[in-house]
């Protein structure tokens, strides 16, 4: 059996047996609850620069397919679980999970107590760690821990863009067996969406209601996203700190009120941003596919994924353009807002989450209502 090593920066050392690539990754080391889904967790551009922690025990158990991949590659740098199976059993499977991220570099350590680890994580804060399979002495492990570059103040999002403009012209097929969606009948829309590491299934809802999509690198500027003269811009999911895109902020600032804007995840603290909002750190971040939250508008409470470390101060926005549409009733953190006299408005959370839940769906229709809208106000 050959023996890996999890180190923390904090001097914790997790030991366990590897699978996976055999090599040493570092990141910051964050968990996630859900219990099934684990390929769109692999492959989410947003967790970019993250070593992941599954608290579901046994992973690994229904192999691997393209059809459940969120981008073109895993971007975990690393997987810690509690028991990892090197067969898959299920019908949809092509590849085991195990040489899935094997061939794209990326390290697992198995039989780790993650009950532990996690609770550690929920009292500490998610902090820096290394996995490393060979040869690992713990006490370097845990200085190179130390030194690796903290997530606050990391640019991840235009490291993990695309390099060049594309357009998505795949139907909404293949998409995850969680939802069967019916073709399009028509492209009625052209919306161009900014990719922070932007996921497929997003690219998948938005076609969904009937958007020919225009992707753009994360540093498109606005006078060439205008040129594009789409129905409406979609800012997108992403890793890292949302402080940094100063630049991509001041983008969006220039688009309000020229076009209808919708931000998820990344895209929602990046509007916060260009609203003259702040962002801050969480203590370790929301990321699970259970996670309550009130829409204010109508009283009701969705079932919602997150995947985030970060989230805007609700007191930093100026109240007399914002109004607050969503809260996380778990910590009361801000999931949502709109503009109260410009079409935008964003979620924090996962609408079109894959596998699921699929309760906030109607955010995509309430997308195209607003291009509607703005259309006949023209």
């Amino acid at each position: 059996m050959d023996i890996a090593l999890l180190a923390l920066e904090d001097g914790s050392v997790f030991e366990g047996r590897s699978f996976g690539a055999r090599v040493e990754s570092s990141g910051e080391v964050v968990f996630n609850t859900g219990i099934t889904g684990y390929q769109e967790i692999f492959t989410d551009p947003s967790y970019a620069g993250q070593i992941v922690v599954l608290t579901y025990p046994q992973i690994g158990n229904y192999g691997s397919n393209p059809a459940d991949s969120e981008a073109v590659r895993p971007f975990i740098e690393g997987l810690v679980v509690r028991e990892f199976s090197p067969l898959a059993s299920n019908w949809r499977s092509e590849k085991e999970a195990d040489a899935f991220l094997a061939e794209a570099g990326i390290p697992i350590i198995s039989e780790v107590d993650t009950r532990k680890l996690v609770r550690h994580l929920r009292t500490r804060g998610v902090m820096r760690g290394v996995i490393a399979t060979r040869n690992a002495d713990a006490a370097a492990l845990v200085e190179k821990a130390r030194s690796i570059p903290s997530m606050a103040g990391l640019d991840l999002a235009t490291r993990v863009s695309t390099r060049e403009r594309y357009e998505w012209t795949e139907g909404v097929e293949p998409c995850s067996p969680s939802e069967r969606l019916k073709p399009v009948d028509e492209i009625r829309y052209h919306v161009v969406a900014y990719d922070f590491g932007i996921k497929h299934n997003i690219l998948r809802r938005l076609r969904y209601i009937g958007a020919r999509v225009t992707v753009v690198p994360a540093s498109t500027p606005a006078e060439e996203v205008l040129a594009l003269n789409p129905d409406g811009v979609f800012l997108s999911n992403g890793p890292g700190d949302p402080e940094p895109l100063r630049y991509q902020a001041e983008q969006v600032r220039r688009l309000l009120g020229r076009k209808p804007i919708f931000g998820i995840c990344l895209g929602h603290q990046v509007l916060g941003l260009a609203l003259g909002g702040r962002t801050y750190k969480l203590k370790f971040g929301h990321r699970g596919v259970n996670h309550p939250v009130l829409n204010l508008l109508t009283n009701r409470v969705e079932i919602t994924s997150h995947n985030h470390g970060f989230a805007v101060d609700p007191d930093s926005l100026n109240a007399r353009e914002v109004e607050l549409t969503h809260m996380n009733l778990n910590d009361q953190t801000l999931e949502g807002f709109r503009h109260r006299t410009l079409p935008a408005f964003c979620v924090q959370y996962h609408p079109e989450a894959a596998p699921g839940p699929h309760d906030s769906h109607y955010l995509f229709e309430d997308f195209a209502k607003l291009m509607d809208e703005f259309k006949r106000d023209r």
